[in-house]
């Protein structure tokens, strides 16, 4: 049987008189229930659980004030909000064995004291500076309780136990409002991880299909995915098209692990001289690429400073190899993603006219 049914129930037994004044005002505190569990199902934060049930308190008992507490870990009352003709003690905290909602919680049962200066459940010099004469509390959820309501009155009052019945189901339906707050908010902190997961894994996913595995810089399908967005958008392009000389030579005579510490290292060296390159990248075997978007050095820059680079690197450890390399440098106007290939063509035939010329001389 519902709280609700209960109080009808008690009503039809003659613990509220049966004229019917009293009939229709039972009705309409029953409608007053009925549109605030109504609102209860569709609060969306606590602060609104609280003003529907404070406000709904009052006017269910007829009393002068009502308190909303909370269950603070099993340790504290916390007195969260209130309505009443005077202020009572919104936003405070009280040992549970010391104030009468601790009682209500921890004995998980409703209770009436129309005498407060008589019950020793109360805390006489709390209640001192208040009008409170009477009050009735009862639990929010009456398993594990989670808070209470209270109903407060200036005079000696008791409540019928049909009143006590309607604070009741009030109270069952705020214990429901707040339950289904906490399973949302659980459900909407899940849906935010799992977004982040996704979001995470899918940044991952992205990185790695735009990346060279083994040197981390940018791979061919991510070197012409940034290009052919910023041609559009940039005035000038500088493109620099390098080849790791002796590549073949270094994996036939020392493996292929010293092959690939030869391309690592150039990816360094790419790294230390052009840092302000917008692309750095790996085209495929041993071939390399550096985009500069509206560039400032000169292509005669280029070259020094990667000679540099390359000269510091071949100075810091003994390899069974020496590191060098040839390079194409061409620059354009931007504008146009169309033109890409053929810039990359013109600076891959540059380089393999250094490349060729370094061995006619040698």
């Amino acid at each position: 049987m519902t709280s609700l049914n209960v109080a009808v129930s008690a009503l039809d037994q003659g613990d509220d008189t049966r004229d019917g004044a009293d009939l229709r005002r039972f009705a309409q505190r029953a409608d007053l229930l009925v549109a605030a569990v109504q609102e209860l199902s569709l609060a969306r934060d606590l602060a609104e659980i609280q003003r529907i049930v404070r406000t709904t308190a009052r006017a269910l008992t007829g009393s002068d004030g009502t308190t909303f507490v909370l269950n603070d870990g099993g340790l504290y009352c916390y007195y969260a909000d209130e309505d009443a003709i005077a202020p009572l003690w919104k936003g405070l905290k009280f040992p549970q064995e010391t104030c009468i909602s601790g009682w209500v919680m921890r004995n998980r049962q409703a209770v009436i004291v129309p005498d407060i200066y008589a019950d020793p459940r109360i805390p006489h010099d709390a209640y001192r500076p208040t009008f409170v004469k009477s009050l009735t509390m009862v639990p929010i959820r009456t398993l594990d309780p989670i808070g209470a309501i209270g109903a407060y009155w200036a005079d000696t009052h008791v409540p019928t136990s049909a009143d006590l019945q309607l604070l009741q189901a009030l109270a069952d339906s705020t214990s429901v409002a707040m339950e289904n707050l906490r399973v949302q908010g659980e459900l909407e902190r899940r849906v935010i991880e799992r977004t982040e997961e996704l979001t995470r894994a899918n940044s991952a996913i992205r990185a790695l299909s735009v990346t060279d595995e083994l040197t981390g810089l940018t791979n061919r399908r991510g070197f012409y995915t940034v290009c052919e967005r910023a041609m559009a958008h940039i005035r000038r392009v500088m493109l620099v098209y390098l080849d790791v000389d002796g590549l073949k030579r270094v994996n036939d005579l020392h493996g292929h692990a010293a092959g690939d510490d030869m391309l690592t290292g150039f990816a360094a060296v790419l790294r230390v001289a052009l840092p302000e390159a917008n692309v750095l990248a790996r085209l495929g075997g041993d071939e390399f690429c550096a985009a500069l978007f509206d560039p400032v050095a000169s292509a005669e820059d280029m070259r020094r400073r990667l000679a540099a680079a390359l000269d510091v690197f071949n100075a810091a450890a003994t390899r069974p190899y020496r590191l060098s390399f040839s390079l194409g440098i061409v620059e354009a106007e931007g504008g146009d993603a169309g033109m890409l290939d053929s810039l990359l063509q013109q600076a891959d035939e540059l380089m393999y006219r250094e490349k060729n010329a370094r061995r006619v001389a040698n």
